[in-house]
């Protein structure tokens, strides 16, 4: 078989790295792929993953078997849909279904619509009318733009003054362009974050290994929001009975919700959870495996990966088994130093060869030698029978892949060994 994956970036390395242990795939088409990628499949740099014409006339004319759309971009523009008719069949939902991550106002209505436990919240695309709002609601508050923004679209407002340049950021000077036509001020809720990936074929949803991302740019969570710093699995707080309750009032319902909306969801839906004294509550959905989430998931994974995707495609998941390791997962994130703001990239990184599971989100090969290029560079996952030896261990994996002005977090992880 051949294969496409989509993207190029840590998750789409993860991605392609378990999918190699098919045998019956010769040859993967990371789209654009990178310099670190490159080592794994061959990759097409020409090619960006928002060109939706472009990915479906490639994936043609190498007449691909299957495509693996990972990034949210991609599948809101429908991708999915292209390839499709196209006749190629791929993972990921379709535009119409990919909106519950593309537009933050439509998947808060669809959770008020169908009772999914969630923040209160308001829509507005007025900017006096939600700056006329930020004077009397609850403070602290949650400000989202409503469309894709990298990850980056949330604010939260500790203070009314916060709340009021929140406002004015996101509507007025466009820092996300027109994903801030419309903004979202909700509820700030507490309590323990939890990430939980599911695979679905729009019939049943089976929930992957429950993760905790580490967000801050800093240690103690401090600083400015990134990408991610890095992530473990299991997640502690996700208990049995978490994990129960989200099934029966959460999971099911969302994919139900999508159902009678004619707008059935297929591929990896991901589920940004709050774990309130309420009990879990959704924070965020994503039409797609999150990153860095993916990199410590995927590796826990006991079952073969294409096996399940083909089977989100073609409606058979309940059919299909879904193992996963015991033990335990870390991923460190090495980021350029000045990320998230400014910062240099084209250092040498050495050290790489000496670890088995490095995933490269930045990188560009030249004469056989990687060299940094972008905000987070690369993450190193190893897993173990306990949390405490698999931090221990990706930290020691870490120290041994350097480059120039590299930045990580020191305490990933540790929030979770005080849970257990």
């Amino acid at each position: 078989m051949k294969i496409g994956v989509v993207g190029g970036g840590g998750r789409e390395h993860a991605i392609i790295k378990t999918l190699k242990k098919n045998a019956s795939i010769e040859k993967i088409f990371a789209i654009p792929g990178n310099g670190g990628i490159a080592k794994d499949a061959e990759c097409v740099p020409d090619i960006k993953a928002t060109d939706v014409a472009a990915v479906v006339d490639f994936c043609k004319s190498k007449a691909l078997d299957y495509v693996v759309v990972a990034p949210d971009d991609p599948l809101v523009a429908g991708t999915v849909d292209a390839l499709k008719e196209a006749g190629i069949p791929a993972f990921g939902p379709e535009a119409k279904a990919a909106i519950i991550e593309g537009s933050k106002v439509f998947s808060k209505n669809l959770m008020k619509k169908y009772n999914i436990p969630t923040a209160a919240y308001e829509v507005f695309n007025d900017i006096e009318k939600a700056e006329e709002y930020v004077k009397t609601c609850p403070i602290p508050t949650v400000i989202k733009a409503d469309g894709l923004a990298l990850g980056k679209g949330v604010i939260i407002a500790m203070t009314r003054e916060e709340a009021l340049d929140g406002i004015k950021t996101i509507m007025e000077e466009k820092k996300f362009g027109a994903s801030g036509d419309q903004i979202v001020i909700e509820e700030f809720l507490e309590g323990p974050e939890v990430s939980v990936l599911s695979f679905t074929d729009g019939k049943v949803v089976v929930p992957m290994i429950s993760s905790m991302d580490h967000k801050r740019i800093n240690d103690n969570d401090e600083g400015l929001n990134t990408g991610g710093m890095g992530t473990i699995a299991p997640n502690p707080y996700y208990t049995d009975e978490v994990a129960a309750e989200c099934m029966e009032k959460i999971f099911k319902p969302t994919i139900e919700a999508m159902n009678k909306e004619g707008r059935t969801f297929k591929g990896c839906l991901y589920f940004g959870l709050m774990i309130t004294k309420d009990g879990p509550k959704v924070i965020e959905y994503n039409c797609r495996f999150g990153d860095p989430e993916t990199q410590v998931v995927l590796p826990l994974l006991d079952s073969d990966l294409l096996t399940i995707m083909q089977a989100t495609t073609n409606g058979t998941l309940a059919e299909t088994e879904v193992k996963w390791k015991s033990g335990a997962a870390c991923c460190i994130v090495e980021a350029s130093g000045g990320y998230p703001l400014s910062y240099k990239s084209g250092y040498e990184i050495t050290g790489i060869d000496e670890v088995d599971n490095v995933f490269v989100a930045g990188a560009d090969l030249k004469d056989g030698k990687l060299y940094t290029h972008g905000g987070r560079v690369l993450g190193v996952v190893e897993i173990a029978p306990t949390l405490k030896e698999a931090i221990d261990k990706a930290y020691a994996s870490a120290s041994k892949v350097t480059f120039q002005d590299m930045h990580m977090r020191k305490d990933i992880g540790q929030r979770a060994l005080k849970a257990l």
